[in-house]
Order: C-alpha cells, then structure tokens, then sequence
C-alpha cells in the first residue's frame, strides 16, 4: 500500500510560512523545519554578512542574512525550492519580492557538522 503525501503549494507556503515562528525549507511541495544554529555559527555568518554590507553601502546591490528565503526553479521548472541561506546578496533590480529573492548574485552557507552534507551536495546542485 502507497502512502499519499499531501503536497503544499508555493502560494500555501509562503502564507503559512509568513505566520510561523518557526523557519521551514520547501521543497517542491514538501516543508522542512529549520534547525536553530550554533553561537560559532551566529558570529561567523554576522561577520561575514557585516562585511559585505559595509561593502557594498551605495550600491545597490544588498546583503540579506538567514531570514530571507531564495527561491529556485528547477533546471525542468517542473519543481520550486525554498532555502534560507546565511547570507545572500542579490544585485538584480528584478528581486522586488519582500520575502523571498528570485535572482542571487552570491550565496553563502556557513557550514556545521549538521548541515554541511546538504548544504555541499543538494544545495549546491540546487
């Protein structure tokens, strides 16, 4: 007997995911809870992104932290990703949404034993 898995919209998602307190990743209809990280982890990501605001102030390019969201089409559009990476900076007049950037220019994940399988394999596939 086969299980149905009930899959979420992007439109689901991202409404659910506005009212949550806590942060998911989607995957092509499927939501994944957000782990919180480490005190190491928090510093290197704040100076890491701390630089490249500094960096980048009158350009108009910005830096995001862990809290905005990228969105990825697959290479057959057939799914959409949802990821938080640590620090994201888009450059591209086109990201106008308010919680999510579409068009990245550079991504940067601090990696933790935890993490670091996915963030080198699916991630970076992705």
């Amino acid at each position: 007997m086969e299980l149905a898995t009930k899959l979420l919209t992007v439109k689901k998602y991202l409404e659910a995911e506005a009212k949550s307190q806590i942060r998911h990743e989607y995957l092509g209809g499927q939501i994944f809870a957000m782990v919180g990280a480490s005190k190491q982890h928090n510093l290197i990501a704040l100076n890491i992104s701390s630089l490249f605001r500094f960096h980048l102030r009158g350009n108009p390019c910005q830096a995001f932290m862990s809290d905005m969201k990228v969105r990825i089409k697959t290479a057959n559009n057939k799914a959409d990703l949802f990821y938080y990476p640590d620090i994201v900076v888009t450059c591209n007049p086109e990201d106008k949404e308010d919680y999510f950037l579409q068009y990245p220019c550079l991504i940067v994940e601090v990696l933790s034993p935890s993490t670091e399988t996915i963030d080198r394999r699916e991630k970076w596939l992705n």
